[in-house]
């Protein structure tokens, strides 16, 4: 049933609307509507121009409309008087095929054809640095092996707790909050839910945290590699697929599987080893994602971060672990993912797995940092962005299953990304040229 947005601001005491879609790079852009006038946006959406976002389009094209998703609104625990609801862009009547939350809601579609629903949650960590990004919050927080500091994470208390007290005031169902291996880095668990609702919610927790970090005069930063001396911000995807007629029945859980997942689930899984070359041009979308990927070892003695294509049980030196009978962890994705996009990725590989009953594989039960190189044939993810972005440019199953539009305009921009990037003059360049 299509919530009333127009009832929803009466009820909730909601005097403006953040209306909300999320362009190819993942920045959010909305438009704030008085309560008054939301009734003609739920109806026709509000305008926007597209060139002027990240979406490959020019200054001569249409009005395009976010027509919001009124059962993703999300009052704001911190100013109550504004909701946020994500939308869905539209031009000419039709849905604008480049748009992420579009590309999703297509292969949720065609999941639900075949009889299948992905339910998936996210880890995506941050750091909360001071206000010009130059180094971390917390001046104390300096041990070698930060992970769980039961006194960093107190120092830290106002601020975690408001965030961790807002996701429980919106029902997500947080279930801890810790610091991370990083010095002054943290992350929150909540639950797992359809890809959709896990997607609005991820989108919605990079807006909140920098919101709330804010307002206790910090910032805080998703950005994969930060600092090169730490351990960065990845996004881990924990996926299982269910029966789309039930709802409760999950098809990777098997107990008399290898590690208790289904045939089903290996070929899922399978689907995301035979693609990951190329996904991490999704999953890991930036040029500063490669420098967590590909990253010597951090100052807590591990990156913690995979860079071979491998998959194992509960080890996280892989690509992919199964932590618990039917589930598996994605572990490549970093904090740069666009909410959406890292979604839409995994379903789409999984879906071409199931569909040609790929095999993942045999399962790695060693320390691939350690012993990585004694592995025959290991296949390695890309070590630059450009790498990635030409693999997936070349994969036709992808290719199919996002779409051309959305292909050709993603690759088009994130090229142009790596362009300025190769024409920038660095100082190790001048170190190390100069004289040459």
């Amino acid at each position: 049933m299509t919530i009333s947005l127009t009832k929803f601001a009466k009820d909730n005491g909601v005097k403006f609307f953040l209306i909300n879609f999320t362009d190819l790079f993942g920045a959010q852009r909305a438009k704030l509507v008085p309560a008054p006038a939301i009734a003609g946006m739920q109806k026709d959406g509000a305008g926007f121009a597209g060139f002027a976002t990240w979406l490959d389009m020019t200054p001569g094209h249409p009005d395009m409309f976010s027509l919001p998703d009124a059962n993703s609104v999300i009052q704001l625990p911190w100013k109550p008087e504004v909701a946020w609801v994500a939308g869905d862009p539209m031009m000419n009547g039709e849905l604008v095929a480049q748009a992420p939350r579009v590309v999703l809601k297509r292969l949720i579609s065609r999941a639900k054809d075949k009889g299948y629903v992905m339910k998936s949650g996210v880890e995506p960590e941050f750091h909360l640095i001071n206000q010009d990004g130059s180094d971390i919050s917390d001046s104390r927080d300096i041990a070698e092996k930060p992970c769980y500091d039961q006194s960093a994470i107190m120092r830290r208390y106002d601020v975690i707790s408001e965030i961790c007290l807002t996701m429980i005031q919106l029902g997500w169902g947080p279930y801890q909050n810790d610091h991370e291996d990083a010095n002054g880095q943290f992350e929150i668990n909540w639950d797992f839910n359809d890809c959709l609702t896990t997607a609005d919610q991820h989108a919605f927790f990079k807006f909140m945290v920098r919101e709330i970090a804010e307002k206790h005069g910090l910032r805080a930063t998703f950005m994969p590699k930060p600092f090169r001396h730490l351990t960065g911000n990845g996004c881990h995807v924990h996926t299982s697929v269910w029966d789309a007629k039930t709802g409760n029945k999950n098809l990777f859980h098997d107990k008399k599987g290898a590690l208790g997942v289904s045939a089903f689930g290996y070929n899922f899984l399978g689907g995301v080893m035979a693609h990951a070359e190329s996904l991490v041009a999704i999953t890991n979308p930036t040029v500063n994602s490669y420098k967590r990927i590909n990253a010597p070892t951090t100052s807590s003695g591990a990156t913690w971060a995979p860079n071979t294509i491998t998959y194992s049980g509960n080890n996280r030196t892989h690509l992919v672990r199964i932590p618990d009978e039917g589930r598996f962890e994605l572990r490549v994705a970093d904090g740069s993912a666009n909410p959406y996009l890292l979604q839409a990725a995994v379903l789409a590989a999984g879906l071409d797995g199931v569909e040609n009953k790929t095999d993942p594989g045999k399962r790695l039960d060693i320390d691939m940092y350690a012993e990585g190189h004694k592995v025959k044939g290991a296949r390695k993810l890309p070590l630059y962005l450009i790498d990635a972005l030409r693999l997936f440019a070349r994969n036709k199953t992808m290719r199919a299953a996002f779409g051309a539009e959305f292909c050709d305009a993603y690759i088009k921009l994130k090229t142009r990304d790596w362009n300025q990037y190769s024409q920038q003059l660095t100082q190790w360049e001048r170190d190390t040229t100069l004289d040459c």
